[in-house]
């Protein structure tokens, strides 16, 4: 049976079908060869997991996260941004590559889509960028660093898909880990600036000076759609909507904004929009509802408890383990689709992370999505250098090149997210009013509780040296035994 699906699964591959149809397939044999089920009919179990996800608040917000992001890129919104971000920061070394981060973060917030967020506002910045005496190359791999940052940004699609995928005692609130995400974000988004600024000090670049006036004037015109991540966050952590009535409200804004406010879209544009949005969902869903069957797949195999059982055997740290978890994830993200990646192994890794190491659910979430961020843009499978590549009309090898040394900056940025809880969850401490120093469970110790904060958010200097002593002491046990 195992040799009749890798030569099924190879020649899917070979004739190019549908990451949908190969799941699809894979997942109907394995339940048949594989489990009790007694015939195709019995593969029913797939519709009705259709039928649940549908009742889902989380998935109910995606379609409509997509539909506003749509909207606000057909109407023009990317330029107002960038030509706000250009206004504060252009004036300072590497100010026009300081503003392309910033106006993808924001960009991020309305749209929540990666691809999207490096299409609308890349389109725009990498010819502003290359005209100002910028390398080429670094001109590409900032903005396609920069646009995976939507990811982590709220309302984040791939939050929501983790959200949706994890259940049990490691099920984690949507809204909860985009308030999580923020301050991963601004850690990525500030070390790619400060990249950015020392490439603009060795640039003898034409700078503006700064101008009040200017600012007043872009802000005048961009205000409007800045202030719809602020409705959205705002009105959920109010308590006003749940992030599915989030989604609704940010199609409303959306429509009242590039209709009545810019004028920019007629009835037709809209709907040209909404098809877009609709057709990218189509080929989402069947993702999303196959991964689901294959997940039913693993629980029927007993795969999570096998899993832990080979964890034991290992017996590695919560250090060792979050370290080859990521390498893991990395490698995964590099040879699958994040989306497919996140729906199949997430469920089986946030359980092990939590129940064996005590690492908390939140920042396991932040982790686990900053490293579908990478997938973005690690090769073969990298979304967005397909998509880069596409739109800047630069050679794949080119646009993959060009990304090493800002995906370098990424790959720090997770370590230090990875061993630092404070990081992920010092907005949901501060909203809670609890400490804010949250310190890594060495001891497997549970993230978020008194014997764990003890410790504080570590240094970057410190955490090489905890991870060594973390595989030290589990070698030590491992000699006693």
């Amino acid at each position: 049976m195992t040799i009749i699906l890798i030569l099924v699964l190879l020649a899917l591959v070979a004739i190019s079908a549908p990451l949908f149809t190969i799941v699809g397939v894979m997942t109907g044999l394995s339940l048949l060869f594989f489990t009790d089920l007694k015939g195709w009919q019995d593969l029913r179990l797939l519709v009705q997991h259709m039928e649940n996800l549908a009742t889902k608040q989380e998935f109910l917000a995606i379609p409509l996260f997509m539909a506003s992001g749509a909207i606000m890129t057909a109407g023009g919104i990317a330029k107002r941004l960038v030509d706000l971000m250009r206004a504060l920061l252009g004036w300072m070394p590497g100010g026009l590559a300081i503003a392309a981060v910033a106006a993808c973060m924001f960009f991020a917030a309305i749209s929540g889509s990666s691809p999207v967020t490096l299409i609308a506002v890349g389109s725009m910045m990498v010819p502003a960028l290359t005209q100002n005496k910028y390398p080429e190359n670094f001109s590409l791999g900032l903005i396609t660093t920069a646009g995976s940052l939507g990811c982590l940004v709220p309302p984040s699609i791939s939050m929501l898909i983790y959200a949706i995928s994890v259940s049990g005692a490691s099920a984690v609130d949507p809204s909860d880990l985009f308030l999580a995400g923020l301050v991963p974000a601004f850690l990525i988004a500030g070390l790619l600036a400060v990249y950015s600024f020392w490439v603009g000090l060795g640039l003898k670049e034409k700078r503006p000076k700064f101008s009040w006036k200017e600012v007043g004037e872009k802000a005048r015109e961009g205000l409007w759609s800045c202030f719809l991540p602020i409705l959205v966050l705002g009105g959920i952590y109010g308590g006003w909507y749940t992030p599915s009535q989030a989604g609704a409200v940010a199609v409303a804004y959306s429509l009242f904004l590039v209709i009545w406010v810019y004028g920019e879209l007629d009835l037709k544009g809209v709907i040209r929009a909404l098809m877009d949005a609709g057709a990218l969902m189509g080929t989402l869903l069947p993702i999303i509802v196959l991964a689901f069957g294959l997940n039913e797949f693993l629980a029927l195999v007993n795969v999570q408890e096998k899993f832990m059982n080979l964890i034991r055997q290992i017996n590695p740290s919560p250090a060792q383990f979050m370290l080859i978890t990521n390498v893991l994830l990395i490698v995964l993200g590099a040879l699958m689709d994040s989306i497919s990646a996140t729906l199949i192994f997430a469920p089986l890794l946030a359980p092990v992370a939590q129940e064996m190491f005590g690492i908390h659910p939140l920042h396991f979430g932040v982790v686990f999505v900053v490293n579908m961020e990478i997938g973005y843009l690690m090769p073969p499978v990298a979304t967005n250098l397909f998509v880069a590549s596409a739109v800047f009309k630069k050679p794949f090898s080119q646009v993959a090149r060009a990304v090493m040394p800002t995906l370098g900056i990424t790959c720090a940025a997770l370590v230090w997210i990875m061993y630092s809880p404070t990081l992920s969850l010092m907005a949901l401490n501060l909203r809670d009013g609890k400490p804010l120093a949250v310190s890594f469970p060495w001891n497997g110790v549970q993230a978020g509780t008194p014997a764990a904060t003890a410790g504080g958010m570590p240094s970057l200097k410190s955490l090489t040296g905890k991870v060594m002593d973390g595989m030290k002491d589990s070698e030590a046990e491992e000699g006693k035994k």
